[in-house]
């Protein structure tokens, strides 16, 4: 039998329906795999739950009962002075200032799973200095969930690249929520507030829609995807559309925008309007190994193209290789939603415990 110990980062959308899928399957993969899983700490932005006992579905109210303030230095304590093993963090929150701990846990045991894709996303020597820590420590960090979801993305360019295929060009629609949105938007009537108010509704965005539509999300997974196959870049050599007008951008607040969000109908309409009747909007991001250029903007395309085609919140990633010609490997699929994403996480844990030791 193998156990392993997971402290929780995050318990939104996507940390707690890990939660409930660990509970729905932990019989299943101890079963099949003789891996235990043991949530041993939950955490949120203010408070901690240490979990003494094996989780049960009243996870949530024993949180709020006996979850109390904490420090890292507390929690990592903790887990010494229990000698827990097979240590796995999972960060699921969406922080920025989180992603500096990874240093301090990888030192103190921890492999790490994230669906947080900032660490990634951060600048070229805080991306090599983690994985020369991860090296010295012989930690694992695995983060299927930072592109696409619940696909295969990041595994199918990671094991093209390692096997020496030539990657040419990695084009896709890389957000579900968008996708959703122009989805939706291409191919009715509707206001574009009327078709963002339901995507937001559908739990498809982030709680502030303008993360989605600033573009910068999808900037993050194409740099991600460029830094895989060894391409130098930062955030700000991404060339971003946002669709986001400068009054109601991140500035102000999430409220302003909401109260505002109509002045958004005018532009999209117009958009849509210059639409033939064979075309629609899609939002796609597209990386260009020969020319280094990577690029997040809104584009039109035939109805009847791979990208027009999509239905509902599916992502769509091309995959071109100097083998594969002008065929590219295409991942398609759902690309958003918590259900999805911490399947992954999920998935990732599991392959982290592949290669930890019984205990």
């Amino acid at each position: 039998m193998k156990t392993i110990n997971i402290v929780l980062f995050g318990v939104g959308n996507v940390g707690s329906s890990l939660i409930n899928q660990i509970l729905e399957s932990r019989s299943k993969i101890f079963n099949s795999s003789q891996i235990d899983i043991k949530l041993a700490v939950i955490v949120n932005s203010k408070i901690a739950f240490y979990n003494k006992d094996d989780i049960n579905n009243s996870w949530e109210a024993d949180f709020k009962s006996y979850g109390y303030p904490y420090k890292l230095s507390q929690i990592i304590n903790h887990v010494k002075k229990e000698k827990l093993t097979n240590l796995i963090a999972v960060d699921a929150t969406a922080s920025e200032k989180f992603v500096k701990n990874y240093k301090e846990l990888i030192r103190n045991g921890f492999n790490i799973v994230a669906a947080n894709k900032t660490a990634n996303s951060l600048s070229d020597k805080f991306y090599k200095d983690l994985r020369l820590e991860l090296k010295k420590h012989d930690k694992q960090f695995l983060y299927e969930t930072n592109v696409g979801a619940g696909l295969p993305v990041i595994k199918t360019v990671q094991d093209l690249h390692l096997a020496g295929e030539e990657i040419t060009k990695i084009r896709g629609i890389f957000s579900g929520s968008l996708s959703y949105i122009f989805n939706s938007f291409s191919s009715n009537n509707r206001t574009f507030s009327e078709v963002l108010d339901e995507a937001r509704n559908k739990g498809l965005t982030e709680p502030d829609p303008r993360i989605d539509l600033s573009g910068k999300d999808v900037g993050r997974k194409l740099l991600i995807l460029a830094r895989e196959i060894n391409i130098i870049k930062e955030l700000t050599e991404v060339k971003i559309e946002n669709l986001v007008p400068n009054h109601l951008n991140g500035k102000s607040s999430i409220s302003h925008f909401n109260e505002n969000q109509q002045e958004l109908n005018l532009n999209f309409e117009e958009r849509r309007s210059n639409l033939k009747a064979d075309e629609v909007l899609r939002h796609i991001g597209e990386l260009g190994v020969a020319s280094g250029q990577l690029e997040v903007k809104l584009v039109t395309e035939k109805r009847n193209s791979p990208f027009g085609s999509l239905q509902e919140a599916d992502a769509s990633f091309e995959i071109y290789t100097k083998n594969y010609g002008n065929r590219p490997i295409v991942i398609q699929g759902a690309g958003a939603g918590a259900r999805v994403t911490s399947r992954g996480v999920l998935s990732d844990l599991l392959k982290i415990s592949e290669k930890l030791e019984c205990i």
